[in-house]
C-alpha cells in the first residue's frame, strides 16, 4: 500500500509533465462536453430522460443565483457556477471508480517498489484546488467590477476615514484567504476520502469498503454544492451597490 500527497506522473508531452489527476481532468471535461452537446442538439419541447434531469439541474440553480445576484447578473455569472457545480461533483465520484488508484505500473522510489496508479482523484491534487479556488476569488473581482464600475475599488481603497481603510486592507488579506481556504476544504475532503478507501480496501477488500463508497458519494456531491454556493455568495457580496 503506498499513499502519495503528490498527484504521480504517468507521461510527458515534451518536457511537459503529465499527471494522474490531469488525465482524469481531461476525460470528465471531455464528458461534459460531449453530454452538453448531446442534450443541445436533441432538445425536445417535452424534456424527458437526461434532458429532464439536466433542466432541473439548471432551474434549480438559477433560481437560487437570482434572488441573490438579481435576474442580469445571474444570467452573466450562471454559466460559471454551474461549470464549477458539475465538474466538482463528477470529478469527485469519478475518484470511486474501480481501476482509480489500484491500476497502474510499479516504479522505484527511495529503494521501495510502489505503485504508480493511470489514474486518480482530481481533487486529491492541490494543484487543482488552488485552480479552481484561484478562478472563483478572480471572477469575484470581475463580476464586482462589472457591476460596481471603478467604484467597486472603495471596498479595498476607501480613504475617507481611518476605519475604512484598515477594513479595505482586511478585505484584501480576506481574499487570498478565500483561495487557501477553497484549496484546503476540497482537497482535504477528497484526499482523506481517497486514503479511507485505499486503507480499509487494503485490510477487507471485499464488501466492507461498499458504506464508505456511498459516504464518498454523499461527500463528493456535498463538497460541489459548497463550492458553489460559497463562490455565489461571494459573487453577491461582490456585486451588491451599498
Amino acid at each position: 500500500m503506498n499513499i502519495s500527497l503528490a498527484a504521480e506522473v504517468v507521461g510527458h508531452i515534451g518536457s511537459f509533465p503529465i499527471t494522474n489527476t490531469l488525465v482524469v481532468s481531461w476525460i470528465v471535461m471531455g464528458l461534459i462536453l460531449v453530454a452538453g452537446l448531446v442534450v443541445r442538439y436533441k432538445m425536445s419541447l417535452v424534456p424527458t430522460g437526461a434532458q429532464g434531469i439536466v433542466e432541473t439541474v439548471f432551474e434549480t440553480g438559477k433560481e437560487l443565483a437570482e434572488p441573490l445576484l438579481g435576474k442580469e447578473m445571474a444570467e452573466k455569472s450562471f454559466p460559471l457556477l454551474i461549470t464549477f457545480f458539475l465538474f466538482i461533483t463528477l470529478s469527485n465520484w469519478f475518484g470511486i471508480f474501480p481501476g482509480f488508484g489500484t491500476i497502474g505500473v510499479y516504479e522505484m522510489h527511495h529503494g521501495e517498489r510502489v505503485l504508480v496508479p493511470f489514474l486518480r482523484s482530481v481533487h486529491a491534487d492541490l494543484n487543482m484546488t488552488f485552480a479552481l479556488a484561484i478562478i472563483s476569488v478572480v471572477m469575484t473581482q470581475v463580476f464586482g467590477f462589472v457591476a460596481n464600475g471603478t467604484g467597486y475599488l472603495k471596498r479595498y481603497f476607501n480613504f475617507s476615514n481611518p476605519v475604512l481603510f484598515f477594513v479595505g486592507l482586511l478585505e484584501i488579506v480576506s481574499e487570498f484567504a478565500k483561495i487557501i481556504s477553497f484549496a484546503f476544504r476540497l482537497f482535504g475532503n477528497i484526499f482523506a476520502g481517497e486514503v479511507l478507501l485505499t486503507i480499509v480496501g487494503f485490510i477487507a477488500p471485499f464488501l466492507a469498503p461498499l458504506p464508505f463508497y456511498g459516504l464518498e458519494l454523499f461527500v463528493g456531491l456535498i463538497q460541489a454544492v459548497v463550492f458553489t454556493m460559497l463562490t455565489l455568495v461571494f459573487f453577491s457580496m461582490a456585486t451588491s451597490h451599498h
